[in-house]
């Protein structure tokens, strides 16, 4: 009996070695490393077999299976690392680079469109004597409403869905919010300078909407403030004709009517003349036949707005106009969705 276990455990280790130098990949490896090293593998099923042996018996078979065990083992380990090696070979090879073959494509970024129009939004006021300033995205009602004369209780404050910040303060208000539009640093700005100011603030704000075709509730403005002594509405226009030109080219029209906002007095929304049809086509899918669309809201600041700053409203005038940056993409490239902007989807970003 003890012959015949002896032979099958040599028998079982030269067959194993002789199918461990033909492997040439970890999973056959592993395959066989359970076929004869795993609990119900063959060399464990030879030595269960020990318990019909007397105790000398089963003292030198034993002996002999772990030999062969750790014989085994090792060649396992051995061979693991031979494979290995000849892996990382293989791919060097693959890896290697031929001199002789044209250089490999390189992938290159680009920016995104909405950072593209705001760029060359803000690049247009640049070149007009503004500065550019950014501002924090939370931000105070102190800031976001008050100090632009919309203070606790103003109708006016529905124009802006807001979210609020879940901070209670030890009043039970909650005055932190996502400011829900970039006019806050003006006033921040005023507070810290006295005039002239000259600036425009890009960047992010966030209003509780539905989303559609034409709205988010994430969205990027650009705003803009001018303040001196003698700046008049003829300022106004005059600033933002010449921006008009800029973007959408030295043809363009502009048209000025009366609008409402809080923080302006008198407030207007300025259009352009349509550069699809011109006015001449009914179903023209930006001016609809109306021959102008409208860019941006304006106004002169309101007396209030500069009190608060601490200036004095009889020596000192402004103008302040605001816009979307993905709307003047939308109409100067006839995008048809807003959401295009957020949806990451590389099929629209490639265009631009």
């Amino acid at each position: 009996m003890t012959q015949s276990t002896a032979q099958s455990i040599e028998d079982l280790t030269q067959t194993a070695l002789g199918e461990l130098a033909l492997l040439d990949n970890s999973d056959a490896l592993e395959q066989w490393r359970v076929r004869y090293l795993g609990r119900r593998g063959g060399l464990t099923s030879i030595l269960r077999g020990l318990s019909q042996l007397d105790i000398d018996q089963r003292r030198e078979v034993g002996a002999l299976g772990n030999r062969a065990k750790s014989t085994l083992e090792e060649e396992l380990e051995k061979r693991s690392q031979e494979v290995s090696q000849a892996r990382l070979a293989q791919v060097a090879d693959l890896e290697r680079i031929d001199v002789t073959l044209p250089g490999r494509p390189v992938a290159t970024g680009r920016l995104h469109p909405t950072t593209q129009v705001v760029r060359e939004i803000t690049d247009a006021f640049v070149a007009m004597g503004f500065s550019i300033v950014e501002g924090p995205e939370v931000e105070w009602d102190h800031y976001n409403f008050e100090m632009l004369n919309i203070p606790q209780g103003h109708p006016a404050r529905d124009m802006w869905n807001t979210l609020w910040v879940d901070y209670v303060n030890e009043e039970g208000q909650r005055p932190m919010l996502l400011r829900t539009h970039t006019s806050p640093m003006q006033a921040r700005v005023m507070e810290s300078m006295q005039p002239p100011v000259r600036l425009v603030v890009p960047g992010k704000v966030y209003r509780y909407e539905a989303t559609d075709a034409t709205h988010e509730w994430h969205f990027h403005q650009v705003e803009g403030l001018a303040v001196d002594e003698g700046i008049t509405f003829a300022d106004l226009k005059g600033t933002l004709y010449e921006f008009a030109r800029q973007i959408f080219g030295a043809r363009r029209q502009v048209r000025f009517r009366c609008d409402y906002f809080p923080f302006v007095e008198p407030g207007v929304d300025m259009s352009i003349d349509c550069f699809s049809c011109e006015g001449t086509d009914s179903s023209c899918r930006i001016c609809r036949g109306s021959g102008w669309i409208e860019i941006l809201g304006a106004g002169m600041v309101h007396p209030y707005v500069l009190r608060a700053v601490g200036y004095d409203s009889e020596k000192y005038t402004g103008f302040a106009f605001g816009l979307g940056p993905e709307r003047i993409a939308m109409l100067k490239y006839g995008i048809d969705d807003i959401r295009h902007f957020y949806s990451n989807d590389l099929r629209f970003l490639r265009q631009f």
